[in-house]
């Protein structure tokens, strides 16, 4: 699926292509819902990043967060890189050089009517902050931390890839 993207001011404009479009996955860790989860959550979908093609980059910048293991006395820096407008602050997209053929999306950044998913996973619950609560459905799924299946699997298993 072809999906097109934007930042809130209008100066990054992206798009990509997606076999796994589906906005189905919640996440509640503290990074992911301080810098895209205004209801206490961030969804990322699943796009191919050979295909991503960006105007306006030179308003982008990135943020590496800060993060600390149980029993580490320091934080370390995440190779991961969240991409956002250093114009409007709006997140963009997430990409991990750990999966250097994958780019990940905010489902709120994207302006391509994305489609509904028959089903949510929920995740990294174990650092919730107290205040959400968890919209789960029948047929949901929960995790205190990583689920065993990746995006790609789960429209997989449910045969949404498009």
């Amino acid at each position: 699926m072809h999906l097109e993207g934007s930042c809130h001011c209008g100066a990054v404009t992206f798009s990509l292509t997606s076999a796994h479009p589906y906005p189905y996955q919640r996440c509640y860790c503290s990074i992911c819902r301080k810098t895209q989860g205004g209801g206490g959550y961030a969804i990322n979908l699943g796009g191919d990043s050979a295909s991503l093609k960006v105007q306006g980059r030179k308003h982008i910048s990135i943020y590496h967060a800060k993060m600390k293991d149980d029993g580490e006395k320091r934080a370390h820096r995440s190779t991961a890189e969240r991409h956002f407008c250093s114009q409007c602050g709006s997140g963009l997209w997430l990409f991990s050089p750990q999966w250097p053929e994958l780019i990940h999306p905010f489902a709120s950044a994207i302006d391509t009517p994305l489609p509904v998913p028959p089903e949510h996973t929920h995740l990294m619950l174990g650092s919730k902050a107290p205040w959400v609560e968890v919209d789960a459905k029948p047929g949901d799924q929960q995790f205190e931390v990583y689920p065993e299946e990746s995006i790609a699997q789960w429209h997989e298993r449910l045969g949404l890839v498009r």
